[in-house]
């Protein structure tokens, strides 16, 4: 009776390594959670809020009172009601741009190394530094 292999044992599995590599890559942002951003393309054009959330792999952001849909919930509860909800859904990364601390205007970002070696954000307008908010 013959023998029957499902797999070759003789070569790599790594077939889908590049495939799930590039899946699982992570987009560097410009923006990170907590910072106060301005809308500059889309419906929500010059609307301006603080980001909620930041999803790397997809590369876009969620910011409260942008971009805001209606989504029917069912209720999950015996307690909670089932209606309409209001929520803020996520837009394109590319579409925000970082305020300004000084002159409060939408701005593009430089990085700079310090002495000590730490990254920090630079305002191209203003040529101040925009921190991180944790």
């Amino acid at each position: 009776m013959r023998h029957l292999k499902h797999r070759k044992t003789d070569r790599p599995r790594a077939v889908n390594r590049k495939r799930h590599a590039d899946n699982a890559e992570r987009v560097k942002l410009h923006v990170s959670k907590g910072d106060t951003v301005r809308v500059v393309r889309g419906d929500d054009k010059g609307k301006e809020g603080k980001i909620i959330r930041v999803y790397t792999k997809t590369g876009r952001v969620t910011i409260e009172g942008v971009n805001i849909v209606k989504r029917h919930r069912r209720a999950r509860t015996a307690d909670e009601q089932s209606g309409i909800v209001n929520f803020p859904a996520p837009v394109h990364a590319s579409n925000v741009m970082l305020i300004d601390p000084k002159s409060g205007s939408a701005t593009r970002v430089r990085r700079q190394i310090d002495e000590d070696g730490t990254k920090e954000r630079i305002s191209v307008k203003s040529g101040d530094a925009i921190p991180h908010v944790r």
